[in-house]
């Protein structure tokens, strides 16, 4: 042992002994001890604080040891020097301090795996071989070794292996234990549900593959029918635990729509979408639109979905559609929504280059200049808060001169937008208009003359 503990040491360097006398002024300061400073090196789990007033064993010292020189193996990518190291490390399992001993199935289990999916002649069987003993190594964490290990599973195409894993963790009881883990409980049977689903959904391409009127088509709907309660039965109830359940979500509303339970899957996606107790997450009112509109709903259900989505993620790929459905309402307040939506887009980088919305902005400011009178105080509020960075952000000459080369169409429908907000005198209009009238001569007057009889507009907003 007292060998195996010198070998450690001169390969992990002399930095550690350098550090034991300053560790012992600092603990003996004052009779002060302080707790051990962690450099941001490996995981909160693998952190063991030296217990105050207590010396640590040739043993821990070894194991400390061992357990930094597994790690430089493992950022070094060495797998065959870090499944060496392992093997003594496994003795960890035999040290007395119970604080310790319940670390070490955590421990040995995430260095384990690390090894195993990296190392060249490793394989799925010693994968599994190895994931079974470390859950009877430690039935505290029999649940989560259990889904980590279907996760493996399923990246490497062991779909059958997986799912027959997840049925064994399913049945699994071990007195209070089993309580203590019903969150794992709950994703294991949430993940079944899900891999049921796959396995109705291949019987469904199944179906439109047969011949029509088929006599095996009703073997295979009775396949399809069960699958669909097996899944609908643990997927209910993983959505109705507040979390972010999107796939387990659309699978099931997938069967629900199937089946023709639309009531239901409207309920579904209305409470995974409202619900306070949930965290907010733009993709389930995503969700709720997207079905609303499968659905033929009227537009006044679809817009309030689309609202809440514009509060939440102002540059969602869905506000222009939004901004064409408040276009087609007659109310007041919607098209002031609109005109709110369509800035706010073009206020992100990933739209700056987006022809359409600048089309859509140049119309409307088009349409309040027709209309004048209120929409005008509209158009100023929303100026005001812009005015300082939107003339860098999109109408320098630097992307005067490149919008031109690269994206004329997109150049010709910021242009009139500067004109109107900034001017004639701003630098995009300028170099853009005089661009334009080598190739566009008779659509730049008319632009010039629009710009200019609307001079007055520059003036309001500036003030």
């Amino acid at each position: 042992m007292d060998s195996f503990v010198d070998e450690l040491r001169r390969e992990g360097g002399e930095a550690s002994s350098e550090e034991e006398p300053e560790a012992a002024s600092v603990g003996t300061a004052g009779n002060t001890v302080l707790p051990e400073i962690y450099l941001p090196r490996l995981p909160r789990c693998f952190q063991h604080p030296t217990t105050a007033g207590r010396k640590p064993s040739d043993f821990q010292k070894a194991k400390d040891d061992c357990l930094s020189c597994i790690q430089d193996a493992l950022l070094q990518s060495q797998w065959q020097r870090a499944a060496e190291l392992m093997i003594s490390y496994l003795e960890t399992l035999e040290n007395t301090t119970k604080e310790k001993q319940r670390a070490a199935p955590e421990e040995i289990w995430r260095i384990g795996t690390e090894i195993l999916h990296h190392h060249p002649r490793s394989n799925i069987e010693e994968s599994t071989q190895f994931a079974d003993r470390m859950k009877n190594l430690g039935v505290k964490g029999y649940l989560k070794v259990s889904l980590e290990h279907v996760f493996h599973l399923l990246c490497n195409g062991y779909v059958d292996e997986a799912y027959q894993n997840l049925a064994l963790a399913e049945s699994w009881r071990y007195g209070e234990q089993t309580v203590l883990q019903e969150k794992e409980l709950k994703l294991i049977q949430g993940y079944k549900g899900l891999l049921d689903y796959f396995r109705w959904l291949k019987k469904k391409t199944d179906i439109l593959q047969l011949e029509e009127e088929s006599y095996a088509e009703s073997s295979i709907q009775q396949e399809m029918h069960s699958f669909y309660r097996q899944a609908a039965v643990n997927l209910k109830e993983i959505i109705k635990i507040p979390g972010v359940w999107d796939p387990f979500v659309l699978c099931y509303v997938d069967l629900l729509e199937y089946y023709e339970e639309y009531e239901e899957a409207r309920e579904l996606l209305n409470e995974y979408a409202y619900n306070s107790k949930f965290p907010a997450n733009p993709n389930a009112h995503v969700y709720f639109y997207q079905f609303l509109k499968r659905r033929g709903e009227s537009r006044k259900k679809q817009i309030a979905a689309l609202q809440v989505l514009h509060e939440l993620v102002p540059s969602h790929e869905l506000m222009l559609e939004f901004y064409v459905m408040l276009k087609k309402s007659k109310k007041s307040k919607n098209q002031r929504l609109r005109l709110e939506v369509i800035f706010a887009v073009l206020d992100f980088a990933g739209w700056k280059e987006n022809v359409k919305a600048w089309r859509c902005l140049a119309k409307q400011i088009i349409e309040i200049l027709q209309n004048s009178g209120k929409q005008f105080d509209w158009l100023k509020e929303e100026w005001d808060t812009r005015k300082k960075w939107w003339p860098v952000f999109h109408f320098s000459s630097y992307l005067a001169k490149r919008d031109w080369q690269e994206n004329e169409r997109l150049a010709c429908e910021k242009v009139l937008v500067a004109g109107i907000l900034l001017g004639k005198d701003c630098k995009y209009f300028k170099h853009v208009t005089h661009q334009g009238c080598k190739t566009r001569k008779k659509k730049i007057k008319a632009l010039k003359n629009f710009v200019k009889e609307n001079g007055w507009v520059n003036l309001r907003l500036s003030v």
